[in-house]
């Protein structure tokens, strides 16, 4: 009996990149940032409900430069996600399928979601 050589799959090296395939592991991406985020949400709320010592510390942390970086990247996170989850919301629908409209609505994905978070981040600043 001879031994064939196995199928192997298709990998990244065998695919080209598409923005549809960037946009589904962003998408996954957020998702997990969304969890680290909400858990710095919940950390502000438990300083603000416990006095205003705790409060002030994690609002100095969240004032630098740093706690402002993540804070962003925390809205565009949330704003990426949930554009996703409308995204896949359209196509459940069958709707925006073909090669050509699946691109658009990635790149829209991507556009709305830097343009909503300067937008809210643009307010916040301009406001406060």
């Amino acid at each position: 009996m001879t031994v064939r050589s196995r199928p192997t799959s298709p990998h990244l090296q065998i695919y080209r990149w598409t923005i549809t395939m960037a946009m589904s592991i962003a998408h996954r991406a957020t998702g997990i940032a969304n969890y680290v985020g909400s858990a710095l949400l919940v950390l502000w709320l438990a300083a603000a409900a416990i006095g205003p010592e705790p409060l002030n510390v994690v609002n100095a942390i969240y004032g630098s430069w740093f706690g402002q970086l993540v804070l962003f990247a925390y809205s565009w996170s949330l704003f990426h996600h949930m554009l996703g989850g409308l995204r896949h919301f359209v196509w459940d629908f069958i709707e925006m399928m073909e090669p050509g409209q699946r691109e658009a609505l990635a790149w829209a994905n991507l556009v709305a979601s830097i343009a909503l978070t300067l937008l809210v981040w643009t307010v916040f600043v301009w406001v406060h």
